[in-house]
């Protein structure tokens, strides 16, 4: 039997995307868990840059869109749970790992969730993207004394910086916007470099490392200049961690200078949802330890009504923006 609170109103609002740069807020019944599943009352939901690609409208999207859908960055309080579910009960906060967030409420399965533990109650979670960067973190086997360049400091980025200054590694960070630089001299950056000149940053690193160049470099733009930049910031044996979203269209590299450096190159870019779920337990840990601190970078908050706003935003990064959320 399923086990659920007293709801007054038993509907939910969900965002639509109707068409290229439009959203309306479509009022609904509220859905009911199946076996192994909870349903979340949602505090919020982080705005991700990968959902900018159906927002523009590309031939292969279609409108319109599930209700809540494209929303991946959930947390929030389960308010119901279906046959089956026995770790979690209604009543637990928890960061969810579900597809259909930009709403009041979502289902997500039982083996999606994570407790969020009470020292960070009242704090947003978006669980995915601090899961995502625990696991490129560990893909990357940053080590104490090694010369980290991280190439782009958005919330990723910034995220990244923290977690290898604390490990002990020397962190270059470089971007173009002068407001993260800022912000990666905050996250522990050793250094940072305006991303303006190609063979200028080259050469300041040189200088920075008496020409060895990097053990390990994080690509963390999703473009095909900081993905060669990357490439040639890595130092002979070293590591290039793809962090970036290129969902722009094919890349080209350089592989005679790859091979002759004989670099290692990660994607680290996960698709098994329970490798996300581990990495969302360990960016728990993370922030429970004082090795991330995410809040500070949690930079724009809206409301569902105005998820246009946040994504038009989350586009265009305005001075200051770090990361938008859709709070409730």
């Amino acid at each position: 039997m399923n086990v659920m609170t007293n709801i007054e109103n038993a509907t939910m609002k969900a965002a639509v995307v109707t068409g290229p740069g439009m959203v309306e807020v479509q009022e609904l019944a509220l859905p009911v868990p199946g076996t192994h599943q909870v349903r979340i009352k949602l505090e919020g939901c982080g705005v991700c840059a990968s959902n900018l690609g159906p927002w523009a409208g590309p031939d292969w999207m279609q409108f319109p869109t599930e209700a809540g859908g494209l929303g991946h960055e959930g947390w929030g309080v389960i308010d119901a749970v279906g046959e089956g579910v026995k770790d979690f009960t209604v009543g637990n906060r928890v960061a969810a790992l579900s597809y259909h967030a930009y709403a009041s409420h979502d289902i997500a399965d039982e083996n999606m969730l994570v407790h969020l533990p009470a020292e960070l109650e009242g704090l947003p979670f978006p669980g995915e993207p601090l899961g995502c960067a625990m696991n490129i973190f560990t893909r990357a086997d940053i080590r104490e004394g090694q010369t980290v360049a991280i190439i782009g400091v958005g919330f990723l980025g910034s995220l990244l910086i923290q977690l290898a200054a604390r490990k002990g590694a020397r962190v270059i960070a470089i971007s173009r916007r002068p407001y993260a630089l800022e912000a990666a001299t905050e996250a522990g950056a050793a250094v940072t470099i305006t991303m303006d000149d190609h063979w200028k940053i080259i050469d300041e690193v040189k200088s920075l490392t008496n020409g060895a160049l990097c053990e390990r470099v994080i690509e963390a733009v999703g473009k095909q200049w900081p993905l060669d930049l990357a490439a040639d910031l890595t130092g002979e044996r070293g590591r290039l961690i793809v962090a970036g979203y290129h969902q722009d269209g094919a890349r080209q590299v350089n592989m005679q200078a790859w091979n002759w450096k004989g670099i290692d190159v990660i994607n680290a870019h996960e698709r098994d949802p329970a490798i996300y779920i581990e990495g969302i337990r360990q960016a728990v840990s993370a922030v429970q330890a004082g090795n991330m601190n995410p809040f500070p970078l949690l930079t724009h908050s809206y409301p569902l009504s105005e998820l246009a706003t946040a994504l038009n935003e989350t586009r265009d990064r305005p001075n200051g923006f770090m990361k938008a959320l859709i709070r409730f």
